[in-house]
């Protein structure tokens, strides 16, 4: 049985250039820098969440024994809840980042994607009612 010691996320994110993730992590969406071992890995957090960024160079980013080789990007992304989706839209189109989307209305709230520089999503969420 796995037992985690706290109540931390961890995920993890393989990126083409660790230090433009980290610069982006910690600029644009408010997370910290942890760890570095530039050129291979970093770990940047954001309250409970650990988001390890995995370079080319990086144990995670070597070949499958089938010859497949991880990358990043795909649809499976962290979710990061905001007080005010417009604001944080602007915000973000101001300082150049790109969105996959317009913001999208559901049951449940208010969402986009936007990419890392690496083409890894990241969902902005707003619930309803906030």
């Amino acid at each position: 049985m796995i037992s985690p010691t706290d109540n931390t996320v961890h995920v993890r994110y393989l990126v083409d250039d660790v230090q433009a993730a980290i610069d982006f992590y910690t600029t644009h969406l408010g997370f910290t820098p942890n760890t570095t071992f530039l050129p291979a890995f970093a770990d940047v957090r954001r309250g409970n969440l650990r988001l390890l960024l995995s370079g080319p160079a990086s144990s995670a980013g070597r070949a499958m024994p089938d010859g497949r080789k991880p990358q990043p990007g795909g649809w499976n992304r962290i979710h990061l809840l905001v007080d005010d989706i417009d604001t944080e839209v602007a915000r973000l189109r101001a300082a150049g980042v790109s969105f996959r989307s317009e913001v999208i209305s559901g049951p449940g709230g208010r969402q986009i994607v936007l990419d890392d520089p690496a083409g890894n999503p990241i969902e902005l969420f707003q619930p309803a009612g906030a």
